[in-house]
C-alpha cells in the first residue's frame, strides 16, 4: 500500500474519494488498522477517557501523548499518523506550541499534529507550519473546551453559530492547516465548510457531506463502557464477547478444567 501523506489527503478531496480515519492507542490495534488500509490513524487525547480513566481529555499531558504515539508508531507503516496536542500545550504561546509539537514529531514519531480551536490558535498553527510541522484543525464541539461549553453539546445550531464555524474554518485554512475535523455540527454546516475550504474536512457527528469520517475506535468496536454518542455506529460488540470470555476462563480455573492436557508440556 502507498504511504499516506498530507498531500495524498488533498488529492483524495480533489478526486472526491472519502477519507477513513480512526483513533488508536497501541501497537496491536495500529497493525490491524494499518493492515486494513485505514488512511489516517489519530492518536487522540480521547485516550484520557478511553484508556486512562479520566472523565474528560483535560488531564492528558504531552508526556502521555508521547507514550501512546510511540506505541502506535511501532504498529503503523501505511496510514498518516496524527497526534493530538493536549490541553494547554499550544494555546498560549506559539513557541511552546512548536516545542511540544516538535516532541510529538521527533520523539513520538507522529507525522502531523491536531489542535482544537479557531482564531485564538491561529498564531500557534502558523508557527508550527512555518517549522514544517503539518497541523490538522478541529472545530465545532471541541472536547478540550468542555468546561467552557458546559458539556458535550452540538455546535452551530443557530445561523450565527453556523456562520462563525464557517469563518473559523477559513481562518484555519489561512493559517495553514492540511485538514479540519468537524465535530457535532449539523450536516448543513459541515457541507458549507466542506464546500468553502480547499482542505479536506473530517466529520465526527457532522453528517455525510465531509470529505472523510473519524470515530473513536473503542466506541466503534463496542469496547467502551460508556453509552456512545448518537453519531457512533457500533460495528461490533467486543465488550460483550470479552466479558463472556473472562467469565468462561474464571469458571474453568475454579472447576479445574483449565489447564487441560492439551495446554501443558510433556516431559
Amino acid at each position: 500500500m502507498t504511504k499516506m501523506t498530507v498531500s495524498t489527503l488533498q488529492k483524495m478531496k480533489q478526486k472526491k474519494e472519502k477519507i477513513c480515519v480512526l483513533t488508536c492507542y497501541d501497537a496491536s490495534m495500529a497493525r490491524l488498522l494499518d493492515q486494513e488500509g485505514v488512511d489516517v490513524i489519530l492518536v487522540g487525547d480521547s485516550v484520557g477517557n478511553v484508556k486512562m480513566g479520566h472523565e474528560n481529555t483535560i488531564p492528558v499531558t504531552v508526556d502521555d501523548m508521547l507514550h501512546y504515539t510511540r506505541a502506535v508508531k511501532r504498529g503503523n507503516t501505511h496510514a498518516l499518523l496524527v497526534a493530538d496536542m493536549p490541553f494547554l500545550s499550544y494555546e498560549t504561546d506559539p513557541k511552546e506550541a512548536v516545542r511540544n509539537a516538535g516532541r510529538l514529531i521527533k520523539d513520538g514519531g507522529a507525522e502531523a499534529v491536531k489542535v482544537e480551536g479557531g482564531l485564538e490558535v491561529a498564531p500557534s498553527i502558523k508557527a508550527m507550519v512555518q517549522t514544517n510541522i503539518p497541523v490538522m484543525g478541529h472545530l465545532g464541539l471541541t472536547p478540550q473546551a468542555v468546561n467552557k461549553l458546559g458539556g458535550y453539546k452540538v455546535q452551530g445550531k443557530t445561523p450565527a453559530e453556523a456562520d462563525r464555524i464557517v469563518t473559523q474554518a477559513k481562518i484555519l485554512e489561512g493559517a495553514g492547516v492540511f485538514a479540519i475535523v468537524l465535530e457535532a455540527v449539523p450536516p448543513s454546516v459541515a457541507q458549507a465548510v466542506t464546500e468553502k475550504v480547499s482542505v479536506p474536512t473530517i466529520g465526527i457527528g457532522a453528517g455525510p457531506h465531509c470529505d472523510g469520517q473519524v470515530l473513536v475506535l473503542d466506541d466503534m468496536l463496542g469496547l467502551s463502557e460508556r453509552t456512545p454518542p448518537k453519531f457512533v455506529k457500533r460495528y461490533a460488540s467486543l465488550r460483550d464477547l470479552a466479558t463472556a470470555a473472562v467469565r468462561g476462563y474464571k469458571e474453568d480455573v475454579q472447576r479445574g478444567r483449565f489447564p487441560s492436557k492439551e495446554h501443558t508440556y510433556d516431559v
